[in-house]
């Protein structure tokens, strides 16, 4: 195993909360809440399921362009959740700066599932992540949501199991929707 997929692995229950509270939060400011069917924080495989509305990729009666943009967004979605998971860990429950090696290795992965999934050309990319990155950042880099983020992380990890519905609800509690 490499070192870079070493740091990506969960540290303990308390860093896997705060990657799960990341990502919901994520899925919250991309307007993407409503796809989440639900949270398992034991779940052997994803711990987020979602509603068919993600897997969604068309229809005979959809468009073609409109079917490539409906598999942007859930990709941009995913690129969300996996720096949101990070940013949520590092920035907020270690109050640390996400290492370059770290972006360098997500960004490596991300290229390839986006040329892959969405026929995305490099540059196209490029400038997805960064806005993404960007957004992020400004989301998990304000240190006035850190309470939040742990209260809703503290959450998930005592309840370990949220519906959709109940993660909308925590997060209109803590006022982070």
């Amino acid at each position: 195993m490499s070192q870079e997929q070493f740091k990506l692995a969960y540290l303990n229950e308390d860093d896997r909360a705060y990657g799960l509270a990341g990502m919901a939060i994520s899925l919250a400011a991309f307007d993407a809440i409503d796809r989440v069917a639900s949270l398992d924080m034991d779940a052997e495989g994803p711990m987020i399921s979602f509603t068919h509305a993600y897997y969604f990729t068309g229809s005979p009666v959809m468009s073609p362009k409109r079917s490539w943009d409906i598999l942007v967004r859930n990709f941009n979605l995913t690129t969300a959740m996996v720096l949101s998971n990070v940013m949520a860990r590092t920035m907020v429950r270690r109050r640390e700066d996400i290492p370059e090696e770290t972006l360098k290795q997500i960004y490596s992965e991300v290229e390839a599932e986006g040329i892959d999934t969405c026929a995305l050309e490099p540059d196209e990319v490029s400038a997805l992540f960064r806005k993404t990155l960007s957004y992020t950042r400004r989301i998990f880099g304000n240190p006035r949501l850190h309470p939040a983020i742990g209260d809703l992380a503290h959450t998930i990890s005592v309840r370990r199991t949220l519906s959709g519905s109940e993660i909308r609800e925590e997060m209109e509690y803590l006022q982070i929707l």
